[in-house]
């Protein structure tokens, strides 16, 4: 019963500050978005990191990150059973970065507007979506940065650490020569769990970046063998880091 009270009064807590964080960071990034190119994609970036990073510390969940890739262009792929991953992204990564997202977030008020901005919107439901989406990421990798996605497209509702990954992230690498990052989020469920957005609770909040896979000669044949490895070391990863 004791936690339950406290719970609530730190998730109204916890929901407040990141109503001010993001608030407070809203005006620059604002203006970031009236210029269409890539330094200003570059600069809402960074507001959105330090508004992030800023709330976590501040609610008791900074997130340490652990063996952080060298910068570079990369294709990051994570786990997803939180709905603070879209969160810990941010300090998460070093240098620029554009995430894969869903098209029915741009629908939220306010936050709806900056998320065109920051992130490349796909409709799963649509296949024009989708192969315009693969088309985006590919010029981003180009052009601005690394591409973040998570492949298995939701939050993970099995009894399994992952559920079964869609291909997008692993036909991208390998039609663009671009390196896999995994990303193993093990504690974020712990921290505001997909079942239940309201019981968010501080405590560890841990990521690590596992090694780069490499695509250089990889072709489409190659595709399910290449999925099948990045599931493999996630799976593997994210249960040693559990027990720990």
């Amino acid at each position: 019963m004791i936690r339950k009270i406290l719970q609530l009064f730190y998730t109204t807590y916890a929901l407040l500050a990141f109503v001010i964080c993001f608030m407070a960071t809203y005006p620059f990034n604002f203006i970031a978005s009236l210029f269409s190119s890539v330094a200003s994609k570059r600069a809402i970036n960074m507001g959105i990191r330090l508004s992030f990073t800023t709330w976590s510390w501040l609610t008791g969940m900074p997130l340490w990150v652990r063996n952080k890739t060298a910068k570079g262009r990369y294709i990051y792929i994570a786990n997803h059973a939180s709905y603070i991953d879209d969160i810990n992204i941010f300090p998460a990564i070093k240098g620029h970065f554009r995430p894969l997202g869903k098209k029915e977030m741009t629908k939220v008020p306010i936050w709806g507007y900056l998320y065109k901005h920051v992130v490349i919107v796909v409709d799963r439901k649509s296949p024009e979506s989708r192969a315009a989406s693969m088309a985006a990421m590919a010029h981003t990798l180009a052009t601005e940065g690394s591409i973040l996605i998570f492949p298995e497209g939701t939050f993970n509702a099995t009894d399994r650490p992952l559920k079964d990954f869609y291909d997008g992230a692993f036909r991208l690498a390998i039609d663009t020569g671009t390196p896999i990052v995994p990303i193993i989020f093990p504690d974020a469920e712990k921290r505001a769990p997909h079942t239940a957005w309201w019981k968010i609770w501080p405590g560890r909040n841990r990521a690590f970046h596992l090694a780069p896979i490499h695509v250089n000669g990889m072709t489409t044949d190659d595709l399910p063998a290449l999925k099948a490895h990045a599931y493999s070391i996630m799976e593997k990863e994210l249960l040693r880091h559990a027990r720990q």
